[in-house]
């Protein structure tokens, strides 16, 4: 008979120590698991949080066993490289911090025993991630279990997996509809033991089998004559498989029937209907937690999530807890799934990404969640495109239809990598992130982009895996522009954004970056320290933003709502001031003072000029639903509201004499760059405002497919994206420079 034991409490912290003895002997913090030693300095800004090998020690007795049982130690989640040493001997080595490893002490049990883990999350040349925009907190901050099973068991040993693998193939007619039946394969995989494997699928259509064991895998395939289908938020259906042995070990898992495919036109399709998949990304940190999550926090993520009528997530940039991959099957979620292959190409790292999407694969092949596998993220913003990384993505994407031909692989573009690149030939569909309107240009030309991919690659599925504005909720605006950080601007940015994923349908996925804010420590901009400010939903879950009600008001459609933006802008100096409505119903009637001021009818935004002239209360109503603000004139702006002194980017010239002759920041970043002179000027700048959004973008900013991109926009543009890191004088002295400089010098 299996047992399990939750290695939870009675850990031994040990910041620093040489040798697994010292660790074993050294005075120092009791922590309970999940724990990360970065909880806090890797949320605060100044990328400077601890980055270094700690230990974790316990005692452990020896437990109750059967004859020749057999004892593992299962890791969850330790990150970022762990060595784990039983009574001062190293018995394991595992690189990457995000997925499920067991050692076997079988042999090396005595009565009490000590076991030491280093773990390590510095820098180095073969482990991911190493530069992406995210804290990577070290720490195990998943659970640890002993687990003990007989001498013939179910394989514990390969790549963290249960031993147990379903393989639901749902059959479909010429048109790729389904026809009713599905024939599900399980195997599992033995160990100490010839058979029989008795194993069992529970649900609407309940059988068994028994199988022998064949070279060390047992197989039975069942015939589901009326399969109830996964079919996505609507219904998610689950199965159970279990395989028994004789010796009383046991492994289940769920699963779900269900067929899907994404078509260059029609977009994502499930169980042959098309099935638009509009949703969010998520990392799995919190504020003050780090990525310690306990069940309750996972849980009351996925609630946020279903209230904004997502149907699919991007789980980034790496694997998430199984109990999350669990939430997203019970909830219905169709999930892209990925390793922390990122940013920056490691030439040592290439087994490394073989493993850890090796590991990806086996441990969450059974989620019927999961459709996608993601080879890798913005992995040419600080590399090349050369032979190796193209070697490299291969690789990948042969072993992940080697151990899955179910599912298809996909990868998520930088917004300057070029649509006609060998890369992207290799992965089954692609997808972008695009960041026009924030990071550079205008919004209209996220637009452009996908017209133009679709008409010149209409035979390519192409999806929109991340796009976003940061906001912090401070800072509002009756003028927001991209770069103000204004709760405003970003509301008006996804009003644009969703508007052109909805006339857009062949989009395959489309993923908001991001759910919730999170912790990025070399960020320091916005007002922000430390912080990753794109999120719907702030880092404590405390606060929802205005734009995660704009997507509530798309997406879902079952519970009614009003919402009124603009609580946070209390103070305002306009006499006339915009109070904008967002609903899923199709009339909202607003009230000034109790009083009904209008009513409209409409679809999601619903906008009412009011005059204001003291304290005011705003209500707004549809049906059974209100909400309700607070507002007051002010005499003057209350400048908590504005970041810094920036003021309006068309101001900036008000006051200037303007000599065409001279370069001045209304020239192109190509036209300054070209100048010897301006160009010195131009790169200081640069390297100014990479700075304080960390050193990832530190990293990208002489990619020369994003300088080619940039050399097309003013300066006058690109400061409008700098708002938080240079001040209106500076912009002014900077044209004073430029000015001084004759075109052609």
């Amino acid at each position: 008979m299996r047992k399990i034991i939750e290695l939870k409490e009675a850990w031994n912290f040990v910041k620093t120590a040489g040798t697994p003895e010292e660790a074993v002997n050294a005075q120092g913090m009791e922590v309970t698991l999940p724990h990360t030693w970065n909880a806090v300095d890797g949320q605060d800004g100044g990328n400077d949080y601890y980055r270094g090998t700690c230990w974790y020690t316990r005692k452990i007795e020896k437990p109750v066993l059967e004859e020749n049982d057999h004892v593992y130690l299962e890791f969850l989640g330790a990150a970022m490289t762990a060595d784990v040493f039983w009574n001062g001997e190293k018995l394991a080595h595992h690189e990457g911090g995000y997925s499920t490893f067991r050692v076997d002490v079988t042999g090396h049990l005595q009565e009490v025993n000590d076991l030491a883990v280093a773990l390590d999350n510095d820098d180095n040349d073969h482990v991911y991630p190493q530069k992406a925009d995210f804290t990577f907190y070290g720490g195990l901050y998943r659970m640890v279990n002993l687990i003990v099973v007989p001498k013939a068991h179910f394989d514990l040993d390969y790549a963290g997996g249960n031993g147990i693998a379903v393989t639901p193939e749902v059959h479909c007619d010429e048109n790729r509809v389904p026809t009713g039946k599905a024939t599900v394969t399980v195997e599992a995989w033995v160990k100490g033991s010839d058979g029989p494997v008795a194993i069992t699928i529970t649900g609407e259509d309940s059988r068994q089998q028994t199988a022998e064991v064949i070279d060390g895998k047992a197989t039975a395939v069942f015939t589901l004559e009326n399969v109830h289908l996964w079919d996505g938020v609507k219904d998610p259906y689950l199965y159970t498989a279990k395989a028994e042995l004789e010796s009383g070990d046991a492994v289940e898992t769920r699963f779900g029937c269900r067929s899907f495919y994404a078509d260059p036109q029609k977009g994502f399709v499930l169980n042959g209907k098309v099935y638009p998949l509009r949703g969010v990304s998520r990392h799995q940190d919190r504020a003050g937690a780090g990525n310690a999550l306990t069940l309750d926090m996972h849980r009351k993520d996925m609630e946020i999530i279903k209230e904004i009528g997502a149907n699919t997530l991007r789980l980034a940039h790496y694997q998430h807890a199984q109990e999350f991959y669990d939430l997203c099957d019970e909830y219905g979620m169709v999930v892209w799934a990925e390793i922390p292959f990122i940013t920056l190409f490691l030439k040592n790292g290439r087994g490394n990404t073989l493993s850890q999407m090796r590991e990806l694969v086996v441990q969450n092949y059974n989620h019927p969640s999961i459709v996608c596998w993601g080879l890798s993220n913005e992995i040419t913003a600080a590399s090349p495109v050369n032979e190796t990384l193209l070697e490299n993505h291969r690789a990948l994407n042969d072993l992940c239809h080697e151990l899955d031909k179910t599912r298809f692989t996909t990868m998520a573009n930088v917004f300057m990598q070029e649509t006609d690149s060998p890369l992207l030939e290799i992965p089954d569909v692609n997808s972008y992130n695009l960041y026009f309107g924030w990071y550079l240009g205008e919004l209209e030309q996220n637009d452009e982009f996908f017209d133009e991919y679709h008409k010149k690659y209409p035979d390519r599925c192409i999806g929109f895996s991340e796009y976003g504005a940061d906001a912090n909720p401070q800072y509002h605006s009756t003028a927001p522009t991209h770069g103000d950080y204004s709760e405003t601007y970003q509301t008006i940015y996804h009003e644009h954004i969703l508007k052109m994923i909805e006339e857009r349908p062949y989009l395959w996925a489309t993923h908001v970056w991001n759910m919730f804010d999170f912790a990025a420590d070399g960020r320091d901009e916005g007002g922000k320290h430390g912080v990753n400010q794109k999120g719907l939903v702030s880092m404590d879950r405390k606060l929802k933003k205005d734009a995660f009600y704009l997507y509530k008001a798309y997406w879902n459609k079952e519970d009614a709502f009003v919402h009124i933006c603009g609580r946070r802008y209390i103070d305002r100096t306009e006499e006339n001031t915009e109070v904008k409505v967002y609903s899923n119903q199709d009339e909202v009637s607003l009230y000034v003072d109790g009083i009904l001021f209008d009513t409209k009818k409409g679809s999601r935004i619903f906008c009412f000029t009011v005059p204001i002239s003291a304290d005011h209360e705003i209500t707004a109503k549809s049906g059974n639903c209100s909400d309700t603000i607070h507002i007051r004139k002010a005499e003057q702006a209350n400048p908590d509201y504005v970041m810094g002194e920036i003021k309006d980017v068309i101001n900036w010239f008000d006051d200037e004499e303007y000599k065409p002759d001279f370069y001045s920041i209304k020239d192109t970043m190509a036209e300054l760059q070209a100048s010897p002179k301006a160009g010195v000027i131009l790169g200081q700048l640069m390297q100014q405002g990479a700075g304080a959004r960390g050193d990832v973008a530190e990293s990208v900013k002489d990619n020369p497919n994003l300088v080619r991109m940039m050399g097309r926009m003013t300066l006058e543009s690109m400061l409008g994206h700098m708002k938080d890191s240079i001040t209106e004088e500076q912009v002014k002295g900077l044209n004073r420079m430029l000015q001084q400089i004759k075109r052609g010098e």
